[in-house]
């Protein structure tokens, strides 16, 4: 009994997950209406596959691939029509437009001034005025352009030039070298191993992490005894 409520618990969790995977990478504050129905029709049915084991498990799985080749059906037809789009997902709402708060859309979206002034203070703006536009976006995320004299200086302000930004590339992670990353800049564990030196590492094993940067800059991280 034990044993076939794990192996089904177990089934059903790999089967939600190629569900899931499948549905394509969303995160979940930014589901649209429709993606966030058929999450929760998922959900619901893997719960009554699991609490009633005498319930056949093909029935779950068949309405689990049903709503997902729904999800992947609407998801294409809406890549193409831009009505259906909106009928499902809906539009983004401007809330505020040249520095003026949009009150008819504000009531027509039932969001309150606190739900905005909570919004600009998650997003370091204090004050509306600074505010050039801010779109209430399908998701329910607030975008926010300040203005122009509120908004910090870049590097392009200045003229300035700066070097390219890159991901950083592990060299070694958990005392391990990554052979792969390191014949990827050029080098050998020779190398890697002459520049720990210089901070006064002895062996691989004493690190935990360390990456290089689009600069050329080591970053090192000792790993801790135990």
């Amino acid at each position: 009994m034990v044993i076939g409520l794990l192996l089904r618990t177990i089934l059903v969790y790999l089967y939600v997950l190629i569900a899931m995977r499948l549905m394509g990478k969303r995160e979940i504050g930014k589901l649209s209406i429709f993606d966030l129905v058929v999450s929760i029709m998922i959900a619901e049915v893997s719960a009554v596959a699991l609490e009633d084991p005498s319930a056949p498990l093909s029935r779950g799985m068949l309405i689990i691939a049903a709503l997902v080749s729904l999800q992947i059906l609407v998801s294409y037809i809406t890549l193409k029509s831009q009505r259906l789009r909106n009928l499902v997902e809906g539009q983004p709402t401007v809330l505020i437009a040249n520095g003026k708060i949009n009150d008819a859309e504000m009531r027509r979206t039932r969001y309150s001034m606190s739900d905005l002034m909570t919004q600009l203070r998650e997003k370091n703006i204090a004050n509306v005025a600074d505010v050039e536009f801010a779109i209430l976006e399908t998701s329910g995320k607030l975008s926010v352009f300040p203005k122009a004299q509120k908004r910090p200086l870049t590097a392009g302000d200045l003229n300035l030039t700066v070097p390219r930004t890159g991901l950083p590339l592990p060299l070694i992670i958990d005392g391990q070298p990554i052979d792969k990353n390191i014949e990827k800049i050029g080098k050998t564990r020779y190398w890697l191993k002459y520049e720990l030196k210089k901070f006064g590492y002895e062996d691989f094993k004493e690190i935990f992490y360390c990456c290089v940067d689009n600069q050329g800059q080591l970053y090192v991280d000792q790993k801790e005894d135990g």
